[in-house]
């Protein structure tokens, strides 16, 4: 008997409709067991700092988690203050910070292990017994590295990244895995599977990304020392908008084998690993114990080039390059006002400051940062989204990179970044810098604006185009006064994006606000020298920490 071609049509569109379904139960069946193993992740945490609390009334976490990662790691090491004590009262802070601002995706249940095999150390490293959050790309033994795709959920791996096993050479115990946004193209914290990160200073407010949910814990005191990964500010976005620093360094300082990427093999805008923490004497004391002999030699493709201690101590006064803006993307009040009040102090304190001339960023932005991270035509970048049940904060980046049009666009991209750092070193030479002062992106935007406004990178990005080191450290608070003055902001093109920015800032008085500090490849020593007199004149000047 024959089948009625409209009754075979309608069959075959039915099965298709019922495949689709399934497979759409499936993966959300696979989000629902992410989730519950979070949710149990947070029950151990807290049955392990009541159980801690209970064996040991005496102690006092608040008196461990006011004290500062040099200060700490000095009482560990000489044994005034035990292991254990330290690792359950951020266990126990953590878990606080976590159930507000939902900043960690796992805790490593076997941190307890090594908090016994640490206690056993002969020989102790320079982070020896202390508490180290990781950002969920980062990959730690047997826990997935998901990047907020579902697909990537029940891929344990197989084992440490390089950095991971570094830190644990020398004492550390990595102890938590935290938030990032889908595909970490974002600088918000957002995904299907672990849902929104919140600012642990105002839960309005995004805590940035890509490493919120890095910025959220340590920003909230829940972790004293945390690693991140940026390809475009998202080690520094989440700095800046929770009131700590960060450092990226040159993108090949610090190992990233094991360390999964947003875009797979794209090279031309350098993605780095490096340290948040909320002082930048931690990050010189994280680099210090990264930048070692283990590894050199667990990757030979990092060039082995220990900690410079003369140059991170020097005191010789600093030749210092800035400005205030970009001309493509407008500052905020606060963030002309942050600039020009560091300049200030660093002048008083006998630094020469010389205006440096910043041109052509739209250029470099549409150029060389979006056709360099989809030179293949976003084809790598699609593909990851592939049965994913949503596109979350990237759905923007998505649909223009399947449109003809951008591809052809993107296909005809060259290995231009190279003559335009070039030509910026060129111009650092001729005015004789040491380092660069230079506008951060700030305050913190609204939760959800991130993904609205993608073109404020530019602050950020430019310094991965180069490869060059660049920190964050905060400086002031937005003020009354700020808050006034953004009602005549209008932006340098008042298109959308223009019009959105002043409604993504409003709102943001007494929330930090930071700069940024830059250097030459590979002088991260440097960069964090400037960041420390940065960070000292700072705070003679507002005690706002």
């Amino acid at each position: 008997m024959r089948v009625p071609l409209p009754a075979l049509l309608g069959g075959s569109a039915l099965l298709l409709l019922l495949l689709r379904w399934r497979q759409r139960r499936a993966l959300w069946r696979k989000v629902a067991a992410a989730q519950e193993r979070q949710e149990r992740s947070l029950v151990r945490m807290e049955a392990a700092a009541q159980r801690f609390r209970e064996q040991n009334p005496s102690v006092n976490p608040v008196s461990i988690l006011t004290l500062p990662l040099p200060e700490l790691s000095k009482k560990l090491r000489d044994g005034s203050l035990p292991p254990d004590h330290v690792y359950y009262a951020y266990v126990g802070k953590a878990l606080q910070i976590a159930t507000e601002t939902n900043c960690i995706t796992e805790f490593l249940q076997e941190s307890e292990n090594q908090l016994r095999k640490v206690k056993l150390m002969e020989k102790q490293g320079l982070l020896y017994g202390v508490p180290v959050s990781i950002k969920d790309s980062i990959n730690c033994q047997g826990h997935d590295s998901t990047l907020g795709f579902i697909k990537q959920i029940h891929k344990p791996a197989a084992e440490d990244s390089v950095v991971v096993q570094v830190l644990k050479r020398q004492g550390a115990i990595p102890f938590v895995k935290t938030n990032v946004p889908q595909s970490l193209i974002s600088y918000d914290c957002n995904n299907l599977i672990f849902g929104q990160t919140r600012n642990p200073l105002l839960f309005t407010r995004s805590p940035g990304g890509s490493s919120g949910g890095e910025g959220a814990l340590i920003g909230g005191g829940g972790s004293i020392l945390g690693l991140g990964t940026d390809l475009g500010g998202s080690l520094r976005f989440p700095a800046a908008f929770c009131g700590i620093c960060a450092i990226k360094p040159t993108g090949n300082r610090l190992s990233k084998r094991g360390v999964i990427a947003g875009i797979a093999g794209q090279k031309a805008v350098a993605a780095a690993v490096g340290p948040m923490a909320k002082d930048v004497e931690s990050l010189a004391l994280c680099m210090r114990a990264l930048l070692c002999e283990d590894m050199f030699s667990l990757d030979s493709t990092v060039p082995p080039l220990p900690f410079n201690e003369e140059v991170y101590s020097s005191t010789k006064p600093l030749r210092i390059g800035y400005y205030e803006t970009d001309f493509f993307t407008m500052p905020s009040p606060a963030m002309r006002r942050a600039v020009r009040e560091t300049k200030q102090l660093l002048e008083e304190a006998g630094h020469t400051l010389v205006p440096f001339e910043l041109t052509n960023v739209n250029h470099v932005v549409f150029n060389y940062c979006v056709r360099g991270l989809f030179s293949d035509g976003a084809k790598s970048f699609v593909k990851q989204f592939n049965g994913e049940l949503e596109k979350g904060s990237a759905a923007l980046f998505v649909w223009l990179a399947k449109a003809p049009c951008w591809l052809k666009t993107l296909l005809r991209w060259i290995s231009k970044p190279l003559d335009f750092r070039h030509q910026f070193i060129a111009q650092w030479n001729k005015l004789n810098l040491d380092v660069l002062l230079c506008p951060m992106l700030g305050p913190a935007l609204g939760i959800g604006y991130p993904a609205k406004l993608s073109v404020a990178v530019s602050y950020t990005m430019l310094y991965n185009v180069l490869d060059f080191p660049a920190g964050v450290v905060p400086v002031t608070l937005v003020t009354d006064e700020d808050e006034e003055q953004l009602k005549g902001y209008k932006g340098y093109y008042q298109d959308w994006w223009d019009r959105t920015m002043p409604k993504a800032f409003r709102g943001g008085v007494g929330m930090p606000m930071a700069v940024q500090c830059v250097a030459l490849p590979w002088q991260e020593e440097l960069c964090l020298r400037f960041m420390k007199e940065v960070e000292t004149l700072s705070l003679k000047k507002n005690s706002f920490f």
